[in-house]
C-alpha cells in the first residue's frame, strides 16, 4: 500500500509539473495586454549636445511621451554624431537603426525635393499661417504622402518663428556684396543665395562658429538671437543681419518609422502624436520669449552691430525666390503638388488676415520704431 501510494504521489507530481510547464509556455507565447506592454526607443537628433531649444526640445518630448504614457514607452535621445550623423537622420529612421529622429525637412533636399517645401521657404508663410495649413489646410497629408516611400511619418514638432539673415564678416550694401560671398545657408534659401551670386554651404550647426572664425565661410545663417547666442556666434562675426527673408518658419520634425509607430497600441499612438503637438506650439513660444532678451544682450553687452538688409538686397531676393520655387517645384509631381498647395493657401490667408492681422502688424512696427535696438540708429 505504500508503495502504490508512492508510486500515486510520484505520478499526481509528474502531472502537475508537466501542467505548470504548459502553462508557462502558453504564458510566453501570449502577448501583454496592450496597457502592459513596454517599448524601449532610440531617437536620433540633428542637434549638438544639450542645445537650447532644438536638442532640448527633442529631450522634452522624449520625457513628456514617457511620462504621459507612465513609462511604457521610453526614449533614448542621441545628439548629433553620437550614433548617425547630423544629415542621416531620416535614413535612420526609415531603416530601423532609430525608431524616432528629430530634425528639420530643410536637409532632405537631395533624397526629398518636395520635403524643402514644409522647412519655411523664403518669402514664405509665418509661423501661425504655416501650422494653419499643415493642421487644417491639408499640409499634414501632404508632407506625411511625401514622406511615405521611406517608411517615415513626419510630425511637426517645433518651429523657430521668422529667421534672422544672418551673421556676416563684411557689410552688405547692394546685391553686389554678395557676390562670390561664402555662407552657410541650407535648403531653398541657399539656392536663391547661389543665383544671387553667393556660395551656398551646408554645414550642421556644431561646424558654425569654428567656420565663421576661421574664414571657412564669411557668413552664416542658423535661427535667431537666442540660438545663435548659444552657438557663440556672436565672437566670431561683426555684424547681424535682419529680416530672414530666406525661412520664415522654421519647421523642427519628429520623425518616427512607420513600422514601428503602427505596431504601438492606439493609446501610445495617441499619445506621442499629442505630445509633438504640443511640443511644436511650447518650442515656438520659447524661442519668441527668449529671443526678446538674447537680442538686448547681444547687442547691449555684446556690442553687435544690427543691420537690415538693404531694400534693393531684399527686392532682388524676392524675384530671385520665385522663380527657384517655380523651377524646384517643376523638379517632380510631388514636389509641384505641394508648392502649389501651399502657394494658393498663403495667397488665402493673407488676404483673409489683411482684414484682421495687418493693423496689430503696423502697430507692433511702430512700437519696434521706436526701440533703440531697431530704430535709425541701429540699422
Amino acid at each position: 500500500m505504500r508503495r502504490r501510494d508512492c508510486l500515486k504521489q510520484i505520478g499526481l507530481g509528474a502531472l502537475a509539473a508537466a501542467a505548470t510547464s504548459s502553462c508557462e509556455r502558453k504564458a510566453a507565447e501570449t502577448p501583454l495586454p496592450a496597457n502592459e506592454q513596454t517599448f524601449n526607443w532610440r531617437m536620433v537628433t540633428s542637434w549638438p549636445p544639450n542645445f537650447p531649444s532644438f536638442g532640448s526640445s527633442a529631450i522634452h518630448l522624449a520625457e513628456t511621451i514617457a511620462r504621459n504614457s507612465a513609462g511604457r514607452i521610453k526614449i533614448q535621445v542621441y545628439a548629433a554624431g553620437e550614433l548617425v550623423p547630423a544629415f542621416e537622420v531620416l535614413d535612420a529612421v526609415s531603416r530601423g537603426t532609430a525608431q524616432m529622429g528629430h530634425s528639420g525637412p530643410i536637409y532632405w533636399r537631395g533624397k526629398l525635393n518636395a520635403a524643402q517645401f514644409f522647412s519655411g521657404i523664403p518669402f514664405g508663410m509665418n509661423a501661425l499661417q504655416f501650422n494653419a495649413w499643415m493642421y487644417h489646410g491639408g499640409g499634414l497629408e501632404l508632407w506625411r504622402k511625401v514622406y511615405a516611400p521611406f517608411n517615415v511619418i513626419p510630425f511637426l514638432a517645433g518651429n523657430t518663428g521668422a529667421q534672422m539673415a544672418g551673421w556676416f564678416n563684411k557689410e552688405i550694401n547692394s546685391t553686389k556684396d554678395l557676390e562670390g560671398l561664402r555662407m552657410r545657408i541650407p535648403g531653398l534659401g541657399g539656392e536663391v543665395f547661389k543665383r544671387a551670386g553667393g556660395v551656398a554651404v551646408n554645414l550642421p550647426g556644431s561646424e558654425l562658429f569654428t567656420s565663421l572664425a576661421t574664414g571657412v565661410i564669411d557668413a552664416t545663417e542658423w535661427v535667431g538671437p537666442y540660438n545663435d547666442m548659444a552657438l557663440g556666434l556672436h565672437k566670431a562675426a561683426k555684424y547681424y543681419y535682419y529680416p530672414g527673408w530666406h525661412e520664415s518658419a522654421g519647421t523642427m520634425e519628429c520623425l518616427i518609422n512607420k513600422s514601428e509607430f503602427e505596431a504601438l497600441p492606439i493609446d501610445l499612438q495617441s499619445i506621442i502624436t499629442t505630445a509633438c503637438q504640443a511640443e511644436n506650439d511650447l518650442t515656438l513660444t520659447e524661442i519668441a520669449a527668449n529671443n526678446r532678451t538674447a537680442l538686448e544682450t547681444l547687442v547691449d553687452v555684446h556690442g553687435v552691430e544690427l543691420r537690415r538688409l538693404p531694400d534693393e538686397v531684399l527686392e532682388e531676393l524676392r524675384k530671385l525666390a520665385g522663380e527657384t520655387l517655380e523651377e524646384v517645384a517643376d523638379i517632380d509631381a510631388a514636389s509641384r503638388e505641394v508648392y502649389d498647395a501651399y502657394r494658393l493657401f498663403q495667397e488665402e490667408i493673407a488676404r483673409a488676415q489683411a482684414l484682421s492681422e495687418s493693423f496689430h502688424v503696423n502697430h507692433l512696427l511702430a512700437v519696434a520704431a521706436r526701440s533703440p535696438h531697431t530704430g535709425p540708429g541701429r540699422h
